[in-house]
């Protein structure tokens, strides 16, 4: 590959969620400030990542490798890995707040970006953001619903791009 020629990093983002919004935006806004041209196809409930009015939560229902630590009190009341039994966590009202609350606020404390904030940075890079129509349709979301530049494409939009892409991810 020619060295004037930039690298190609093509994204699929299916998870909406909190702990799932992250590895996209921060891949891509990564990539684009390395000089990459990058192209992330927002699919089934990836997709509503792109809307204006962002709702990401997190679930620790199902999710083993999830422990929860405090984001306050002291550092060794902090270190301790909380592990949350399933029973508690599709039982107790409200523990989703909870504990999207506490990953928040950990992520805040450890100064680590917001969705939001990552999100523009892709914008600002020049990621381009493919919303997927199949998708919009099924969900009955419109192109409105989204931040400005976001394109509309189906399948074969992005794979053309994916297809040349020295790096290609689905999360």
């Amino acid at each position: 590959m020619s060295e004037n020629v930039p690298k190609k990093m093509a994204l699929i983002a299916s998870k909406g969620t909190l702990d799932w919004a992250y590895p996209p935006f921060i891949l891509a806004s990564t990539a684009a400030a390395m000089d990459m041209e990058v192209k992330i196809f927002f699919t089934f409930f990836g997709l509503p990542l792109l809307k204006k009015n962002l709702k990401t939560a997190v679930s620790p229902l199902g999710n083993p490798a999830m422990p929860m630590k405090m984001p306050f009190g002291p550092k060794f009341f902090q270190n301790i890995s909380w592990p949350i039994p399933n029973l508690v966590t599709s039982n107790v009202p409200g523990f989703e707040s909870v504990a999207t609350g506490l990953m928040k606020q950990t992520f805040k404390k450890k100064g680590v970006a917001t969705i939001e904030e990552l999100r523009d940075m892709c914008v600002e890079f020049d990621v381009e953001l493919i919303g997927c129509q199949m998708t919009m349709d099924v969900f009955g979301f419109e192109k409105e619903d989204f931040i400005d530049g976001v394109n509309i494409g189906g399948a074969a939009t992005f794979l053309e791009f994916a297809a040349d892409a020295d790096i290609t991810l689905f999360v």
